[in-house]
């Protein structure tokens, strides 16, 4: 989503050939506000580079140096790389510092850069044979021009490449459009900050006289994106909410009934929650209603509370889960709880569908399933209240695609992964949010550790002691097969290892690749008891059950992000057993050892999603399913929460004023409807 783009043509630019038109067309760049779109990626600072380095380390450095040696070379067969050795150049006359850089199947880079050329390099060095090697490091030939040089001594944007085009013209030619642009067709149809012209930010944004400059610009870009993404879910919302909604939830004995038949009391926030659903359901507008909570929080009761309301205001509730798994758990423990209210349920997966009223009359009240639901021909006679259970695993049109089956049903969405504010009144800020910030008494207490190459017998020691008492454990490693290209442990590589290990007890195989009849097995078993030792990938992150699991080993930990691992950890924990989850890692990484003492340090699932935010970003966090999100320019933004707050505030009072975006045609046309 942009704003303010120019229309005017490429063809103005004397840095532009026919050619390199072409070659930005097949970019998507076919204007000149298209070019000025193209945002730097980073910036070096060449007013000073980095010295050449003694030993490997883990940042990458900017070198400027003189080629002194070259060579073409074969690996490995007929792998072929090209090699070049630069020595450090400038005032520092005395020094010897050598770096060489190569580049594999790309023999045509000896045409482009040579002995006696002087450039710059930027990369991460290792050290090999003896020596310090960058390898495939970005890298342009210094040409001194005449005069004013926008390559060096300055601030440099480093551009996403467009093939076909050298880093160095493209960056002529952005130099060149940022001085041709006519102000006014790059002023935004709505003033974002009125101390920073929007055509003074574009030419901060490409040719800062300050990176700090640089960072100002960049911000003034995420805010004016975030604000596009904001008055599109507002006016999303205020659209959903202009439709005539059922009313439904005024009868609540089948609510009490159950209440009354739970052995135990529902916290504080379970309440809270259902009377937040209930004023919903029983309003003459549609529901549209996110429910987060932490790993174990209660949320599946709270649906089951919303589903009851619905059902007793005669129509049809229907819940869609994410995974087979989880769905036909989510099958059981409805039909555990609400068999003696005498409701009919269903479960419809891609390979098997199950109701616990064959021999009844009359159309499933409850219907429990998959992608099947939208996929599948699943009739439903009158769909009242739709629950989408783990949100962030769907996109916005499957969700929309559900809800299509019944005459604006009420909506709940849940999600077990705690969201950061930013990011709810990013990507869900045309829903209203019930949270469950806290968890049912009688959870066991789970104790965190980080261990760094722990000794094989060790592990099995600890693994042998829970299983002695009764327990049972999870081992999750991040591969199914043992993979060259990755440093990392296998389900398939270590599942006979520790059969051995644990000889005289059941050890069960679980990842994604069986067959879902298989896995339904080994879960069935391992809930039974049956298999009290799990090695499984983390097919076992998201709705798995089983109190007497106490114990979880994520091999290989610093691969997975943190809230991935707060949903493992979540696994455990679940019966009144103290749970252990132990986090091995290698430890060559720091900030990844930093990232696992974070979940040593605390259960907080929304201090541990914060955390994930502003270490690995929204994509990661959410993944990018999400309506908007992948779109997302300024992602590492959102971590910015003042900065969210600030584009949502703009959006709802320009929204506030004028509703229908009249007065602005341009920026109704922007966003996306």
């Amino acid at each position: 989503m942009s704003a303010g783009k120019s229309s005017q043509s490429l063809s103005i630019l004397e840095a532009c050939s026919e050619k390199d038109l072409e070659a930005l067309s097949g970019a998507g760049i076919d204007t000149l506000g298209d070019l000025l779109d193209w945002f730097p990626r980073r910036y070096e600072d060449r007013r000073r580079f980095d010295a050449f380095p003694v030993q490997a380390g883990g940042e990458p450095v900017c070198l400027r140096g003189l080629v002194v040696d070259s060579a073409r070379k074969r690996f490995g067969g007929r792998r072929q790389f090209y090699e070049i050795v630069i020595e450090e150049g400038g005032d520092n006359v005395l020094s010897t510092s050598k770096v060489t850089c190569r580049w594999f199947n790309m023999p045509y880079l000896h045409r482009m850069v040579a002995v006696g050329h002087e450039v710059v390099v930027y990369g991460k060095p290792k050290e090999q044979g003896g020596r310090l090697l960058i390898d495939h490091p970005e890298f342009e030939v210094v040409q001194e021009s005449v005069g004013l040089s926008i390559h060096l001594e300055r601030i440099v944007p480093i551009y996403r490449n467009v093939s076909g085009i050298p880093q160095r013209r493209l960056r002529e030619m952005i130099y060149e459009a940022s001085e041709k642009m006519d102000p006014a067709e790059v002023e935004a149809p709505y003033e974002i900050d009125p101390g920073f012209p929007r055509e003074e930010a574009l030419r901060a944004v490409h040719f800062p006289a300050e990176l700090e400059r640089a960072r100002e610009a960049r911000r003034y870009f995420a805010k004016e994106e975030f604000f596009l993404l904001q008055v599109h879910v507002l006016r999303r919302r205020q659209q959903h909410l202009e439709h005539p909604g059922r009313v439904q939830g005024r009868k609540t004995g089948l609510l009490s009934a159950f209440h009354e038949s739970l052995p135990f009391e529902l916290t504080a926030a379970q309440k809270r929650s259902v009377h937040e659903i209930a004023v919903d359901l029983r309003s003459e507008r549609p529901m549209n209603r996110l429910l987060q909570g932490d790993v174990g929080s209660g949320k599946t009761f709270v649906a089951m509370c919303a589903m009851l309301l619905a059902v007793e205001s005669g129509g049809q509730a229907a819940l869609m889960a994410p995974t087979q798994i989880l769905a036909e758990q989510h099958y059981l423990t409805f039909r555990k709880w609400l068999a003696p209210l005498g409701l009919r349920l269903s479960l419809v997966t891609g390979s098997k569908r199950e109701s616990d009223h064959l021999d009844l009359a009359g159309d499933p009240q409850i219907v429990i399933g998959t992608h099947a639901l939208l996929y599948d021909s699943v009739e439903f006679s009158d769909l009242g209240l739709v629950v989408i259970d783990e949100q962030h695993k769907f996109g916005v049109a499957q969700r929309g695609q559900l809800i299509q089956q019944g005459i604006m049903p009420d909506v709940l969405v849940m999600t077990a992964t705690p969201i950061p504010r930013t990011l709810t009144l990013t990507i869900y800020g045309d829903l209203d949010v019930s949270v469950l910030d806290e968890l049912p008494a009688g959870r066991g207490k789970i104790v965190t550790g980080v261990r760094v190459k722990p000794k094989v017998t060790d592990v099995t020691r600890f693994v042998k002691e829970q299983l002695v008492e009764g327990r049972q454990a999870y081992l999750v490693y991040p591969l199914v097969e043992e993979s060259g290209a990755v440093k990392a442990g296998s389900v398939t590589g270590e599942i006979e290892k520790w059969r051995k290990r644990c000889k005289g007890y059941e050890v069960g195989l679980l990842h994604g690749q069986l067959k879902p009849e298989e896995k339904e097995d080994v879960m069935n078993r391992f809930r039974d008891n049956e298999i009290q030792v799990l090695v499984a990938t983390t097919v076992v992150e998201v709705g798995v059950d089983v109190p007497n699991a106490n114990l979880m080993v994520i091999y290989n930990a610093e691969r997975f992000g943190l809230a991935q691992l707060h949903q493992l950890r979540g696994r455990i924990g679940r019966g009144k057993h103290r749970s252990y989850c132990v986090l091995v890692t290698d430890g060559k990484s720091e900030d990844g050892l930093r990232k696992l003492r974070v979940l040593e340090d605390t259960g907080d699932g929304f201090k541990i999603a914060e955390e994930d935010l502003v270490l690995r970003g929204p994509g990661e966090v959410l993944g990018t399913a999400q309506s908007g999100l992948s779109d997302l320019r300024f992602a590492d933004f959102l971590a910015d929460t003042a900065l969210v707050r600030e584009a949502r505030a703009l959006a709802e009072e320009l929204l506030e004023r004028d509703p229908d975006l009249e007065d602005y045609p341009e920026l109704r046309e922007r966003i996306r409807e």
